[in-house]
């Protein structure tokens, strides 16, 4: 994985970064526009967040079509183009896909609905629901007129939870991820990745006993230990990204350690001052005693910035903002800065 290493990967989100038709949002001609830019700050990878096309109740992370890019953002031959213009620019294009759910609109959902015994079987349902909750509140299990049944939905109520104990799930999702390595994209981001191994009849959420074995299958079927790819996975421990960061899985994965510590009782809605002393402990850990490549990340779309959280951003914004570059850039592993950082 040494090719793989000490870069830095920037994280676009479409919808605010460059707007080319004066709609309100920004769209990937956009993002070709300002390629020269990027280039002169030494990206080596862009991560755009969820373009595929979307109702968006979820910004996006609630994809209908895998393989056709959201006409809020342009078109597919628009994604092609800007791979294409980024790699002469030396720049490679990272994907975020959401491997874990679909939205409510696409069409195997659609299909289940209609009770069709092949697509019924691509989600779970439930006679009744248990106790799971879902991350955004109240029961994880939605009641369908149309089945009878209750869904899984750990998110949003549009965002039913596909069956990883499908292989047929497996596989459709497998030719779709080579779909867009066979268009040049050279990396992803896997959003939630950690709750394809979930087994809700158990009560087990996230990395359920199978979850490993999937990821192994994952990258042996797409990436094969050669693309750039990063989980997203709340607060792992060091042990835990060993068993995921590996020649049969991914490269690396998000921890979100750092993060993690003005999180007042686990709860990121709910923040504390930063603990100094609790930092350097983190940092001198994940430093001097994992051994994989480390993600290491300020802040992102679902964060605050670590500019005005940390730090005084009101007196001192360029002050703190070096600061902040400064120390996460001398860390061991890839750096993943957010749009405006």
């Amino acid at each position: 994985m040494k090719n793989l290493e000490n870069k830095v990967i920037y994280q676009i989100y479409p919808k605010s970064f460059k707007d080319t038709t004066g709609n309100g949002y920004g769209d990937i001609k956009g993002i070709i526009e300002k390629l020269d830019y990027l280039q002169d700050l030494g990206v080596d990878y862009i991560w755009l967040s969820p373009c595929c096309k979307s109702p968006q109740n979820d910004n996006g992370y609630d994809i209908s079509d895998y393989m056709k890019i959201d006409e809020l953002f342009g078109t597919n031959e628009d994604y092609e183009n800007l791979i294409k213009e980024a790699n002469k620019r030396n720049i490679k294009v990272m994907m975020d896909l959401v491997l874990n759910h679909t939205s409510s609109e696409h069409i195997w959902f659609k299909k289940a609905l209609q009770k069709d015994p092949k697509y019924y079987n691509y989600y779970i349902w439930r006679d009744e629901p248990n106790e799971i909750q879902s991350m955004f509140g109240g029961s994880a299990w939605s009641y369908s007129e149309e089945v009878g049944k209750y869904y899984f939905r750990l998110f949003d109520k549009t965002q039913p939870d596909l069956n990883w104990e499908n292989e047929e799930v497996r596989q459709e999702l497998y030719k779709m991820i080579n779909y867009w390595i066979d268009k040049g994209v050279e990396g992803f981001r896997l959003d939630v990745i950690d709750l394809i191994g979930k087994e809700p009849a158990k009560m087990i959420i996230g990395k359920g006993p199978k979850f490993y074995e999937y990821l192994k299958e994952l990258n042996n079927n797409t990436f094969k230990d050669k693309l750039l790819t990063v989980g997203e996975c709340w607060c792992s421990t060091i042990e835990e990204s060993y068993k995921m960061c590996n020649k049969d899985g991914l490269t690396q994965a998000f921890h979100f350690t750092y993060q993690c510590l003005t999180h007042t009782n686990g709860d990121k809605w709910n923040q504390s001052k930063i603990d100094l002393h609790k930092l350097c402990d983190s940092l001198d850990k994940w430093e001097n005693e994992y051994k994989g490549i480390e993600a290491i990340v300020m802040n992102n779309h679902d964060l605050p910035r670590m500019v005005s959280l940390w730090l005084n951003d009101k007196e001192y914004r360029k002050e703190s903002a070096k600061l902040l570059i400064t120390l996460f850039g001398l860390l061991k592993g890839n750096l993943y800065i957010y749009q405006g950082e």
